[in-house]
């Protein structure tokens, strides 16, 4: 036995039983990897996959058996390599952030500059994509740090602690009605945006739940004219007229951001809590506990090996 078979029968079940992907993802032959799962099975003793001629149609109930395990010995391989490399290649090596576009544009900036300031060693790779790819991605092991609002949460698997909080600001034209009302004094009303179509997130990120939440408890119907997964869309639209804006606040800037007015809106939409997270599991390099304290200072690696091992913390008890 060994991991090359392994990694071939758990990437089978990533790539949803397509062989030809499995051997595209990892670098060989639809052949080796049929080759590579047939003498794990002749060695283990059982049929680990289900076939029907070439086609393979899913995992048989020893091999869904015996996938935990196969994961968990592939993981503690990866941790034995990043311990070894601490030690090895102190401050070198690869940090895989998984975060969402949002994030990754205007939250990550300032942290990235300071993190690599003082780690020009190590290389910084982005993972960009959804709050559940991002989940997925620490979950599947292909990302050492996690970094969003959405969806991080709802994984046990996964540590999972507050960065900061934000809310979100109405966009619209320095000419729109909404924002020569502000000028007058007057206090932007829910009723007043669900006169107008709306362009906003897409449900599942960026506390878009919170913004749906708030026009359903108020009984109010509105036009969502278009959805998009960046602020940058939803901005270059909102200038175009297509509707009203709502974003997150961080995502304005006053000076890039000159033909439109932002109005703030904390009083209509539920505040939003951005994550970080990293699998329970997982070895952490030195360097992945420093770029989390330069995102977020309060969380010193003391912080978080607590919160991973919170059964080594000491008995507080009262006198």
């Amino acid at each position: 036995m060994n991991f090359q078979q392994l990694r071939s029968f758990r990437e089978v079940q990533r790539q949803g039983f397509n062989l030809t992907e499995v051997a595209l993802a990892l670098h060989t032959s639809q052949p080796g990897v049929s080759r590579q799962i047939k003498e794990l099975e002749d060695e283990l003793g059982i049929e680990l996959l289900q076939r029907s001629g070439k086609r393979v149609l899913g995992l048989t109930a020893p091999g869904q058996h015996v996938l935990p395990i196969i994961e968990r010995l592939l993981l503690e391989l990866d941790n034995l390599r990043r311990a070894s490399d601490d030690y090895a290649r102190a401050d070198h090596g690869l940090l895989r952030i998984a975060t969402t576009h949002s994030q990754a544009r205007y939250a990550l900036p300032a942290a990235v500059r300071d993190f690599r300031a003082l780690h020009p060693g190590v290389q910084l790779h982005f993972k960009q994509g959804g709050p559940h790819q991002v989940a997925q991605q620490l979950l599947d092991g292909e990302a050492d740090l996690g970094i969003a609002t959405e969806a991080l949460a709802q994984h046990p698997e996964l540590l999972t602690l507050p960065a900061y909080r934000w809310t979100h600001c109405v966009l619209v034209p320095k000419a729109h009605p909404l924002a020569l009302q502000a000028q007058a004094g007057h206090a932007l009303s829910l009723q007043a945006l669900a006169r107008y179509p709306l362009v906003t997130y897409e449900r599942g990120y960026t506390g878009r739940a919170h913004i749906d939440e708030a026009f359903a408890q108020a009984g109010l119907n509105v036009d969502v004219a278009l959805e998009a997964m960046d602020a940058d869309v939803i901005k270059t639209y909102v200038e175009l007229g297509l509707g009203v804006g709502i974003v997150a606040a961080i995502a304005y800037d006053e000076e890039r951001d000159a033909h439109l007015r932002a109005l703030d809106a904390r009083h209509l939409f539920a505040d939003n809590l951005t994550r970080v997270a990293v699998r329970r599991d997982a070895y952490l390099r030195d360097f992945v506990y420093a770029f989390i304290s330069t995102f977020v200072p309060p969380l010193t690696r003391a912080v978080v090996e607590a919160a991973r091992h919170p059964a080594t913390l000491p008995d507080l008890k009262c006198a």
